[in-house]
């Protein structure tokens, strides 16, 4: 069995130092479980905050939020995927995700391939599209694949890392929606979120495991919440609400091995 940490934020914007308290303590909250993968949500050090997009972008290798994320991997002796930080290169800005290890390295960073660009977003505004390839992180317990946020629509990214040999599949995201909406159109929209998670499982046979934001970063907007981990049947083993928290949760890899084995998903077109 592999114990799974996720945690759901409500940042507090801009500031960095207290969003990476919160993760701090959430974690330490869980130091007596078996801690094997810790999930972050998409801008989870920033929130949805544009002036930090613009003006506090980390660097190639994280920064100060990395940094302080891989004291906390060393500390508590788990792997990381470290939700995303805005990370500079030369003149572009990248929405990127750092995934460490237990001695808080750097195993790989995958930049956001499919920016939120429509339905009124305007992701591409500020940042570029990733151009690496799909990141498939080999840590000590599972072979672990990166998608982030609006990938989820993308199912072809997902072929990509099942062929690669992903157990687990994660997603931190930033899913948000207009205060503006009807209750029903709310419900739908909620409604959307749990199948595509359900989704990307059963399709890839694999955990898939999606952390995100929570709260209303503006008077117009709300954060979805709801961080699933779904198993490879598409039975939903942990859901969370839609405020602050951290949810558990031991899986057994065993059942994707068997699948694997079983079901040969990787290979059919």
């Amino acid at each position: 069995m592999a114990g799974i940490l996720n945690i759901q934020l409500e940042p507090v914007l801009g500031d960095k130092g207290k969003n990476i308290q919160k993760v701090n303590d959430f974690i330490e909250k869980y130091a007596c479980e078996k801690l094997d993968l810790v999930v972050l949500p998409e801008f989870f050090s920033t929130g949805v905050h544009q002036e930090s997009f613009e003006n506090r972008p980390e660097d190639t290798n994280g920064g100060m939020v990395i940094k302080a994320l891989s004291e906390m991997a060393r500390k508590y002796k788990t792997n990381i995927v470290c939700g995303t930080v805005i990370e500079k290169e030369e003149d572009k800005l990248y929405n990127t995700s750092f995934v460490l290890n237990r001695d808080g390295e750097i195993v790989g960073k995958y930049r956001k391939l499919h920016l939120f660009k429509f339905f009124g977003g305007n992701e591409d505004k500020y940042l570029t599209s990733g151009n690496l390839p799909p990141l498939l992180a080999d840590l000590d317990f599972a072979k672990v694949g990166v998608s982030v946020c609006f990938d989820i629509k993308y199912p072809m990214l997902y072929k990509n890392l099942i062929k690669m040999g992903a157990e687990i599949i994660v997603s931190p995201s930033a899913w948000i929606k207009l205060t503006s909406l009807t209750e029903k159109e709310k419900e739908d929209r909620l409604m959307c979120w749990r199948s595509l998670n359900i989704t990307r499982a059963a399709e890839s046979l694999v955990y898939f495991i999606t952390s995100n934001l929570a709260g209303k970063p503006s008077n117009a907007l709300y954060s979805l919440g709801n961080s699933m981990i779904t198993n490879p049947f598409g039975e939903v083993e942990s859901i969370q609400g839609n405020t602050e928290g951290a949810d558990y949760k031991n899986i057994d890899l065993t059942l994707v091995r068997e699948l694997k084995q079983s079901v040969p998903v990787a290979f059919i077109d």
